[in-house]
C-alpha cells in the first residue's frame, strides 16, 4: 500500500440527478418570492453534505446560512441556533456562550434589523423568534438556510428549528434545507416535513463515480470488485479506491484482503458507534459475529447472541442505545442492523482478539447435532492457526445433506475449513467446493474468487481436483460467459471425473449440451451426450438416450426415452433434473407437463436456498407458458427472472428473459418495450454465442412487423432464420417461425419455392407431434398457398385443429387471414364474422396491434367505423381512411397494396379521391391533415 493517493475529487454528484432536481426546484421557489422546505435523510457516507454543500454554493442571487451540526455541543441548549447565526454574513461577533446574557442587538446580516444572536439564545426564547429571524433576513434578499446533520443540534435548537420549518411559508422567499441521518427523519421535530431519502448508488451511479475519481484507470476486475465492495456507497468507494497504489489500481499488484477492511468502513460509518457506551459495542461485535455465518440474512438469531452476552456478563438492556443510535435494533427473534455497511464496520473493524473471543462465545452457546455446522464455523472463526481434526470435521458437517444450511452457508464453512488445512490438495477440494456452494447461492463474484484460490492448489493434484474446478468454472460460464468457453471446460470436467466422480461427469456432460443448445451447435450437443460410461440412474440413461435420439432426427426412437424420462420425475427433489424433464415435455410436445415440471423445479429452487437455479427455472417457466400462449403468465414470470438473474450476476439468463420479453411485446405492440428488448438480447447474444436468444428475438421482430402489415419486412428478417443457409436460425426455434415467414412471404407477394419448402418442412416437423398448435398452422400455410378453389377448407380445417388445441392468438391469427381472404372475394358479411371473432380473441390475448390491425379490416368491410375520426377524415370510406393513414405514414402505394392486400391501382383510384375529398394537393399535406385531426382528443 503506498501513501499517495491515486484517487481524484469527484466533478460531480453521480446518481443524483432526482435530488438535485429537487434541491433546484426549491431555489427556484425562492427565486420567485417563494418559500420552501426540504428534509434530506439518508446513511452515512451517501452524501446528504454533498448535496448541502452542492445547493449552497448554487445560490448567487440571494443570502445563505449554512452550518453543520457539533456533536460535541449537542447537549448546550441553543447551541444550534447560535452555530447558524455566526455564519450570517455581517453577523456582530457573539461575545457569549450558549445561555450567557444577551449581548447588544445586531443585525445578523445586510438584511432589515432582527433580533440579535442573543436575543435568539436566551433562555425566555418565544416559539416563533427563529421564524421572526429569518422572516426579516429575506426581506430583501432570497434566503437559503442549509443545516447538515441538524438531527445532532440540541433539544431547543431543534425544537426552533421544526417549527420554523412548518411555517415557513408564512415569510417570503425563505429556504430550509436541512438533512438528517435516516432513522432520525420521522422524528416529532421534523415529522411531516417534506422528505428526500437518500439511497445507495446504482451500479451505473458508482461506476460513474469511480471512473472519475480514477481518470478511468481501473482494470476491469478491479473496478468491479471496488464497486462491490462499497456497496452504492459513495463515501466508502471513495476511501477504498484512496487507498489503492497506482500498480493495484491497473491490476498489476494484489489488492489489500479485506478490500473494505475496518479502518476504511469506520471512516464511513463509525461516528454512529464512537458514542455508544463500552457495553453496548461489544454486545454489538456478538450480533455481527452472530450474523457471519448469513450476512445476507433475515440477521442474527436473539436468543444464541443473549445465550452469549449472559456467558459474558453483558447486560441484553444494552442494545437500547444501539436502537437509539439507530445502529441495531431488535424484532421478534432476530436482531438486524439497520445498515450492513456499520455491521461489517463493526466486526472488521475490531481486533482480531476481540473477533476470536465474540465467536468462542457464540460456538459454546451452540448445542445438539442441530447446530452442528454453525457451532463448527464459530471454532472455525476463533481459530489462531491451522486446525486439520476442526477444518475435516467442518467440512463433513458442510457435505451433510441432511443440515439445515442455505448454499451460502456451506460455502462459508467451506471456506473456513480450507483456511484451516494444511495440505496443498485438500485445501484446493474445499476452495472448490466452496466455490460451487457460492454458485448455487447466486454469488458468482464469490465463486470465481474462491476458484482462483483453489486453482493455485491444483497444479500436479489429482484429476478430481481438478475436474471438481472445472465444473464450477464450466458451470459458471454457462450463465454468465461464452457459452463456447463452458461447453469446453465442461467437457473437460467430465472427462476428468469418469473414473472418480460418475455423477459430476455426468453433470458436466448436461452442462456441455446445454452450452451446445444454446449455440444452436446440433453436433456438439450430441458429442456431450454421446460420451462416457453408462451410468446407474434410469432417470439420466432415459434422457440422455431420449436427446441423443431426437438430435439425431429420430423422434419415434426418442419418444419412449424421453417420456420415462418425464414421468421418473413426478416426485423428484432435484430442479436441475427437473427442469431436464421440462425441456423433455417440450420435445414431446407435452406443454401442459413442461409448465407443470418446471414450476415444480421454481418451487423446490427456492424452498432449497439454490439461489443460482431460480432465474433460469423462471426462464425455462417462461417459455413454456409462452408456447402455451398464456402470454400474460409468461411476462410475469420472465420479468421476475429478470430481476433474478441480474441479481445473481447471469447475462446469458438476462438474454433469454429479454428474448421471452420481446415475443410477448411483439404480440401485445409495446413498441419501445420491443426495441429494449430485443436490443437487451443482442448485447449479450453476440459475444457470448447465445443463437438461440438471438433467433427468439429476430423472431419478435418479424411478429411485430407483421403485427404493423409490414410483411416485406417481416419475410426479409425470417427468410435468413428458415432457409437452408450458414446463417439459419437455432434448430429449435427454427420450425417454430415458419408459420410467420410463410404468412410474411405470401402477403409481401414474395412467396417462391423456398416458401414451398418451408411449408414441406413444417410439415414434417408437425407430423412427429413436437407442438400441439402445429397442426393448425400448417393448414393456415397451407391455405395462404392454395388455389382459392381449396382455401376455404383448408381455412376451416385450421380452425378446427385450433379448437382442439386451445389457445386465442393462433387461433385468432387464422381468423383475420381468413377474413381477408373473404373480403378480398367479395363476402364482406362471412368476412365480418370471422374477423368479429379474431377481435376478440386477439382482445383477450392481449394483443393490441394485432387488434387494431382487426379492426382497420373490420372497418374496410363497412362492418365498424372509425374510432376517433371526426372533421374532415369523417368524410371517407374506411377503406379511403385506412390507405390516408398508411400513406401518412411514409408508404408507398406499392407498400399500402401489400399492406391492405389490394392491388396496386385500387390504391391509386381510391387515393385520387382522397385528394379530392380533403381538398389536398400532395402527400406530405396528407400526411400533415392526418396528423393534426388525429391528434386531437375525440370526446
Amino acid at each position: 500500500m503506498t501513501t499517495k493517493t491515486t484517487a481524484r475529487t469527484a466533478p460531480r454528484l453521480h446518481g443524483r440527478e432526482a435530488e438535485l432536481d429537487a434541491v433546484a426546484a426549491l431555489s427556484e421557489r425562492l427565486r420567485s418570492g417563494r418559500s420552501g422546505v426540504l428534509l434530506v435523510a439518508g446513511g452515512p457516507g451517501l452524501g446528504r453534505t454533498a448535496l448541502l454543500d452542492r445547493a449552497a454554493a448554487g445560490v448567487t442571487d440571494g443570502t445563505v446560512l449554512h452550518t453543520r451540526a457539533a456533536p460535541a455541543e449537542r447537549h448546550l441548549a441553543h447551541s444550534g441556533l447560535h452555530a447558524l447565526l455566526s455564519t450570517a454574513p455581517t453577523a456582530a461577533p457573539l461575545s457569549g456562550a450558549p445561555g450567557d446574557p444577551a449581548p447588544a442587538p445586531a443585525a445578523p446580516c445586510s438584511a432589515a434589523p432582527a433580533p440579535s444572536p442573543g436575543g435568539i439564545l436566551h433562555t425566555g426564547l418565544p416559539p416563533t423568534a427563529l421564524l421572526d429571524l429569518l422572516r426579516s433576513t429575506a426581506a430583501r434578499r432570497p434566503l437559503l438556510v442549509c443545516v447538515d446533520d441538524a438531527h445532532l443540534w440540541d433539544p431547543a435548537s431543534r425544537a426552533a428549528l421544526g417549527f420554523a420549518a412548518r411555517r415557513v411559508d408564512s415569510a417570503p422567499a425563505v429556504g430550509l434545507l436541512l438533512s438528517v441521518a435516516a432513522h432520525r427523519a420521522t422524528a416529532p421535530d421534523f415529522a411531516g416535513l417534506p422528505l428526500l431519502h437518500l439511497g445507495p448508488l446504482t451500479d451505473r451511479a458508482a461506476g460513474g463515480l469511480l471512473d472519475d475519481l480514477t481518470g478511468g484507470a481501473a482494470d476491469p476486475l478491479v473496478r468491479e470488485e471496488l464497486l462491490h465492495e462499497a456497496e452504492g456507497n459513495p463515501a466508502l468507494l471513495t476511501a477504498l479506491a484512496g487507498r489503492l497504489s497506482a500498480a493495484q489500481l491497473s491490476g498489476h499488484a494484489p489488492l489489500p484482503r479485506p478490500l473494505a477492511d475496518g479502518p476504511a468502513l469506520t471512516g464511513v460509518v463509525g461516528a454512529r458507534l464512537a458514542e455508544l457506551p463500552a457495553a453496548t459495542r461489544d454486545l454489538l461485535l456478538l450480533v455481527a459475529a452472530a450474523h457471519e455465518g448469513q450476512p445476507d440474512g433475515g440477521g442474527a438469531d436473539a436468543a444464541l447472541v443473549l445465550r452469549a452476552a449472559h456467558a459474558a456478563g453483558l447486560d441484553p438492556a444494552a442494545l437500547d442505545a444501539a436502537e437509539v443510535a439507530g445502529v441495531a435494533r431488535g424484532t421478534g427473534d432476530r436482531i438486524r442492523f439497520d445498515d450492513p455497511l456499520v455491521r461489517r464496520a463493526v466486526h472488521r473493524g475490531a481486533p482480531l482478539t476481540r473477533r476470536r473471543a465474540a465467536h468462542t462465545l457464540l460456538a459454546a452457546a451452540l448445542d445438539g447435532e442441530r447446530h452442528r455446522l454453525a457451532r463448527l464455523s464459530h471454532r472455525a472463526l476463533a481459530a489462531d492457526g491451522p486446525a486439520p481434526r476442526l477444518a475435516a470435521e467442518l467440512a463433513a458437517a458442510a457435505a451433510d445433506p441432511d443440515a439445515p444450511a442455505e448454499p451460502h452457508q456451506r460455502s462459508l464453512a467451506f471456506a473456513r475449513a480450507a483456511g484451516l488445512t494444511g495440505t496443498d490438495g485438500d485445501r484446493a477440494a474445499r476452495l472448490t467446493a466452496a466455490a460451487e456452494y457460492a454458485r448455487l447461492g447466486g454469488r458468482p463474484r464469490r465463486a470465481r474468487e474462491l476458484l482462483a484460490a483453489a486453482q493455485r492448489g491444483t497444479a500436479g493434484h489429482d484429476d478430481a481436483v481438478r475436474g471438481g474446478a472445472e465444473l464450477v468454472r464450466g458451470a459458471l460460464a454457462l450463465r454468465d460467459g461464452p457459452v463456447g468457453d463452458a461447453h469446453q471446460a465442461l467437457l473437460l470436467a467430465a472427462a476428468l471425473l469418469d473414473r472418480h466422480d460418475p455423477a459430476g461427469a455426468r453433470d458436466a456432460r448436461f452442462g456441455a449440451m446445454e452450452a451446445a443448445w444454446a449455440a444452436g451447435d446440433v453436433p456438439s450437443c450430441l458429442a456431450a451426450l454421446g460420451t462416457g460410461p453408462a451410468g446407474p440412474d434410469p432417470y439420466d440413461e432415459d434422457f440422455r438416450a431420449g436427446m441423443v435420439a431426437a438430435l439425431g432426427g429420430r423422434f419415434d426412437e426418442a419418444r419412449g426415452p424421453l417420456r420415462r424420462a418425464l414421468d421418473r420425475t413426478a416426485d423428484d427433489a432435484d430442479p436441475a433434473r427437473l427442469m431436464r424433464a421440462g425441456a423433455a415435455a417440450l420435445v414431446l410436445g407435452d406443454i401442459t407437463a413442461a409448465c407443470r415440471v418446471n414450476a415444480r423445479a421454481l418451487a423446490v429452487a427456492r424452498a432449497r436456498g439454490i439461489t443460482t437455479l431460480v432465474p433460469q427455472a423462471l426462464e425455462h417457466l417462461a417459455y413454456a407458458e409462452l408456447r402455451a400462449g398464456r402470454h400474460a403468465r409468461a411476462r410475469a414470470h420472465a420479468e421476475e427472472g429478470l430481476r433474478a438473474a441480474h441479481r445473481a450476476g447471469q447475462r446469458n439468463v438476462v438474454a433469454h428473459h429479454h428474448a421471452v420479453l420481446a415475443l410477448v411485446a411483439s404480440i401485445e405492440g409495446d413498441g419501445p418495450a420491443l426495441a429494449a428488448h430485443t436490443g437487451a438480447v443482442q448485447q449479450a447474444a453476440a459475444p457470448h454465442g447465445l443463437t438461440q436468444a438471438a433467433s427468439l428475438a429476430e423472431w419478435a421482430r418479424a411478429r411485430a412487423d407483421l403485427a404493423r402489415g409490414l410483411a416485406p419486412e417481416a419475410a426479409a428478417r425470417l427468410g435468413p432464420l428458415v432457409r437452408p443457409g450458414h446463417r439459419r436460425g437455432h434448430f429449435a426455434v427454427r420450425m417454430l417461425m415458419a408459420p410467420c415467414f410463410v404468412e410474411a412471404t405470401v402477403l409481401a407477394g414474395r412467396w417462391d419455392a423456398d416458401t414451398g419448402t418451408a411449408v414441406e418442412e413444417f410439415a414434417l416437423w408437425t407430423a412427429l407431434g413436437a407442438d400441439p398448435r402445429a397442426p393448425a398452422q400448417l393448414a393456415r400455410c397451407r391455405a395462404l398457398l392454395a388455389p382459392a378453389a381449396e382455401t376455404e377448407a383448408l381455412y376451416g380445417h385450421a380452425l378446427t385443429r385450433h379448437e382442439r388445441a386451445g389457445g386465442d392468438f393462433e387461433r385468432a391469427r387464422t381468423l383475420l387471414l381468413y377474413g381477408k381472404w373473404l373480403r378480398r372475394r367479395r363476402r364482406p358479411r362471412e368476412a365480418r364474422g370471422r374477423l368479429l371473432d379474431a377481435l376478440c380473441a386477439f382482445e383477450r390475448s392481449g394483443a393490441a396491434v394485432w387488434a387494431e390491425q382487426t379492426r382497420a379490416e373490420l372497418r374496410a368491410t363497412g362492418g365498424a367505423s372509425a374510432p376517433g375520426t371526426a372533421g374532415p377524415l369523417a368524410c371517407l370510406t374506411p377503406q379511403q381512411l385506412r390507405i390516408a393513414r398508411c400513406v401518412a405514414e411514409g408508404a408507398t402505394n406499392r407498400e399500402v397494396a401489400v399492406r391492405l392486400s389490394i392491388s396496386p391501382r385500387t390504391v391509386d383510384h381510391h387515393l385520387r379521391n382522397v385528394f379530392a375529398l380533403l381538398g389536398v394537393r400532395s402527400r406530405v399535406e396528407l400526411s400533415r391533415l392526418v396528423a393534426r385531426e388525429e391528434s386531437v382528443p375525440t370526446g
